[in-house]
C-alpha cells in the first residue's frame, strides 16, 4: 500500500529584488509504501532536504503535490515527526520533559510522563531521564530527539541526516538502534543522507538525485539480509554500483565550485575509493 504519493513535485526559490530564480528539482515522482524505510542520497544541492521538508509540510512545492493516503499536504501534522540534523533539545529542560513537552498538549501529565518514559526505554536512555542536555554525548542527543517525534506517534519519521555530525563508532552504534526501532515499530522513514553505506545498511530502498536542477537519476532496491555486512560482496558491489552512477553527479558539483581546471578523472579516481562520501556529496 502507498503511504507516501509524490506526484509532479517542483521547487523553485524566486529573489523578488535581483529578479532571479533557480529551480532546485522539478518532475518528482515517488511512490513510497507504508512500512518502508526509503534513503535519499545525491549530491550537495540538490534538494534532498527540501523535499524532506516539503514531505513535512515546513516547505511548499512551486508545483506538483504530496500526499500522505489520501491527503494532500499543505501544512505540518502529527502524521509525519521529523528528526533534524541538529537535535534541537530545550536546554533547560531535562531529557524526559523534553520528550513529555509537545505530549502535554494532548494528555494528561501522567500519561505523557508513561509515554516518554516508554520511548526513552526504546532508546536506551531510561538511565539518564533527569540528566540535561549538556550532560550529553551527540548521539545520546540524537536518541532523545528520536525519542521526542516517536513519542508524538506518527506514522511517517522523516530523518534528515540526524548522524551527519557524529563519530563512526556513535554512527554505527545509532544505526543498530534506528533499525530496532523501525523493526519494533513499523513506521514509515524517510531519511537523507550523503553516506553511501549508512543507506546501504538501513534501506529497503535508495533514491538517487542529479545535481541542481535535480530529478530522480536511479533506484536501488536493497535486497540484503539484516543485519547486513558491509564486507560481504553483494554489499561492497551495490556501493560501487550506487558510486558509479553518482560519480557524474559529483564531478558536475566539483566542476561547479572548482572552475573548468578540474580534473575530473583524478577526481573520480579519489572519489570513487570513498565510500563513506560524507562531505564530498
Amino acid at each position: 500500500m502507498d503511504h507516501v504519493i509524490i506526484k509532479n513535485v517542483e521547487k523553485t526559490f524566486f529573489n523578488k529584488e535581483e529578479k532571479t530564480s533557480f529551480t532546485v528539482f522539478n518532475d518528482i515522482n515517488l511512490n513510497i509504501k507504508k512500512g518502508e524505510f526509503l534513503s535519499l542520497l545525491g549530491p550537495s544541492g540538490c534538494g534532498k532536504s527540501t523535499l524532506l521538508n516539503i514531505v513535512a509540510g515546513l516547505d511548499k512545492a512551486t508545483n506538483g503535490v504530496v500526499q500522505v493516503g489520501s491527503k494532500t499536504i499543505t501544512a505540518p501534522g502529527p502524521d509525519r515527526g521529523v528528526v533534524f540534523q541538529e537535535a534541537a533539545l530545550m536546554p533547560w529542560l531535562t531529557v524526559l520533559e523534553n520528550v513529555m513537552f509537545g505530549l502535554k498538549k494532548k494528555m494528561s501529565k501522567g500519561e505523557a510522563e508513561k509515554k516518554a518514559l516508554e520511548y526513552l526505554k526504546l532508546v536506551h536512555l531510561s538511565k539518564f531521564i533527569r540528566s540535561y542536555p549538556h550532560e550529553l554525548s551527540g548521539g545520546m542527543k540524537q536518541r532523545v530527539s528520536i525519542a521526542r517525534a516517536l513519542a508524538m506517534d506518527p506514522e511517517i519519521l522523516l530523518m534528515d541526516e540526524p548522524f551527519g555530525a557524529l563519530d563512526e563508532q556513535t554512527r554505527s552504534m545509532l544505526h543498530k538502534e534506528v533499525q530496532f526501532i523501525w523493526e519494533q515499530t513499523g513506521k514509515t522513514i524517510i531519511f537523507v543522507t550523503h553516506n553511501i553505506r549508512e543507506s546501504v545498511i538501513l534501506s529497503d530502498r535508495i533514491i538517487l538525485m542529479g545535481t541542481r536542477p535535480g530529478g530522480i537519476i536511479g533506484e536501488f532496491p536493497v535486497n540484503l539480509a539484516r543485519p547486513r555486512q558491509p564486507s560481504s560482496p553483494e554489499f561492497v558491489k551495490l556501493e560501487e554500483d550506487i558510486m558509479k552512477q553518482l560519480a557524474g553527479e559529483i564531478e558536475k558539483v566539483m566542476k561547479e565550485e572548482m572552475g573548468d581546471d578540474y580534473n575530473s578523472k583524478k577526481a573520480s579516481l579519489l572519489y570513487g575509493s570513498n565510500r563513506n562520501m560524507g562531505e564530498h556529496i
